[in-house]
């Protein structure tokens, strides 16, 4: 009978050890993970991926020299704009058509935009931050500027290769 039992409490110990071997394995891969997945979770976008499409463009008939632009801005999960500055001659309407956008304009805190919302930017704004927010679903702005006509360089990159 001792035998017997003395065989097993080998088995049943082994199998306690190998299960708690197991757990402990389990628990450390998803700590790892966890450790891994975080910091993408929060730091912000390092490469500028947005896509600019030209939407409308035309002059504005009763307002002799000012013209009225609008562009569709895309985002990748996780991309952002370049920082950049906006010509002395655009005010900015921005409209999130999809997603979530982050943005900032020097002076002002960043703010998190979502579909339906809108903002404004004034002549000669610097934008500091525009990205998507999240880092797993697109989103899409449409910029409306009223500009001057001649003025063909609405978005000025702070760095050459930036944002258009």
């Amino acid at each position: 009978m001792n035998r017997i039992r003395r065989e097993f409490m080998k088995v049943r110990n082994f199998d306690l050890v190998k299960a708690m071997q197991i757990g402990t394995k389990s628990i450390s891969a998803l700590l790892l993970a966890t450790i891994t997945m975080a910091p993408a979770a929060v730091s912000p976008a390092t490469t500028y991926n947005d896509t600019v499409k030209p939407n409308f463009s035309h002059p504005i008939p009763n307002v002799p020299g000012k013209s009225l632009v609008a562009v569709e801005v895309s985002y990748p999960p996780g991309g952002a704009s370049a920082p950049h500055r906006h010509s002395n001659s655009a005010f900015i309407y921005a409209y999130v058509v999809s997603g979530q956008i982050a943005s900032q304009v020097e002076g002002q805190p960043e703010r998190i935009y979502r579909a339906g919302e809108c903002w404004y930017e004034m002549p000669g704004a610097h934008h500091l931050i525009s990205r998507n927010v999240s880092n797993t679903e697109p989103a899409k702005l449409l910029a409306v500027v009223v500009t001057d006509t001649d003025d063909h360089a609405v978005t000025i990159p702070d760095h050459e290769g930036g944002s258009r």
